[in-house]
């Protein structure tokens, strides 16, 4: 791949970090309702920004079948109905695999401007279709949750691409 100037080369992506991250972010998604807040509308989506995440940074590990299964995990978990989040997350992961090569060629802070859509989209999934089978309007505060995971797309460029960046090496004669 073609590197865009002044980007820093990283070390491969390791498949257990990878995991470990998708499963945190399952737990700070499951985490409010097993504290008994509920879903809060305009909560972000933790697991939907780290999907994005790893689907524009690692498509070949992390692609549609892994957003599919979370997608379920997230549904069986918030009594949600059966494929509401699979749909949103399957979709999500699409998108962010379709766009991921033009995306990094991008500054960090405009990449969140050009993900907010995704989330906005997936966001817009959810909500028709429980809105189709019967569920009530969370109302108008869920437009929040994708500016908050937009807005958080930085945080989680600098958190999850940390164990891929290289220490500064002093040699000058070593190239890379």
């Amino acid at each position: 791949m073609i590197m865009r100037p002044g980007q820093q080369l990283l070390l491969p992506a390791s498949p257990v970090f990878i995991w470990s991250s998708l499963l945190v972010a399952l737990l700070l998604n499951i985490a409010p309702n097993m504290a008994g807040m509920g879903r809060v509308a305009w909560l972000p989506d933790f697991l939907a920004l780290t999907l994005v995440f790893w689907g524009v940074h690692q498509p070949r590990r992390v692609g549609v079948g892994a957003a599919f299964v979370f997608g379920l995990l997230m549904d069986v978990h918030q009594s949600a109905l059966l494929g509401q989040h699979a749909l949103a997350y399957t979709t999500l992961s699409y998108f962010a695999i379709t766009v991921h090569r033009r995306l990094l060629w991008f500054p960090v802070p405009s990449q969140a401007l050009q993900v907010m859509p995704l989330f906005v989209a997936a966001h817009a999934i959810e909500i028709s279709i429980r809105m189709i089978a019967g569920g009530i309007f969370p109302g108008w505060s869920l437009l929040l949750a994708p500016l908050l995971e937009s807005a958080l797309w930085p945080v989680a460029s600098v958190l999850l691409l940390m164990p891929q960046r290289r220490a500064p090496n002093p040699d000058e004669n070593r190239p890379l």
